[in-house]
């Protein structure tokens, strides 16, 4: 009877680890999907960044500016 009480908590322990190694490929699976979409994200944003600088006028736009120039017309 022994060997058949062993065999059951090993065919139990067994199906646990089973389960555990699926839930953790899910869960990995997930984690990859999240991986790639951030990369993509990273990607357009540095693509941004670039398009950003080739509107920035030659200099970075450092020239200084007179607040009086920002006034609406009607001061």
């Amino acid at each position: 009877m022994s060997d058949a009480n062993d065999l059951a908590s090993v065919l139990q322990r067994l199906e646990s680890l089973e389960i555990k190694a699926s839930f953790t490929e899910d869960l990995l699976d997930q984690l990859n999907m999240t991986i790639y979409r951030q990369q993509e994200l990273i990607d357009r944003l540095a693509q941004e960044v670039i398009q950003l600088r080739r509107q920035v006028p030659e200099g970075g736009g450092v020239a200084p500016r007179n607040l009086r120039d920002e006034l609406p017309p009607h001061y």
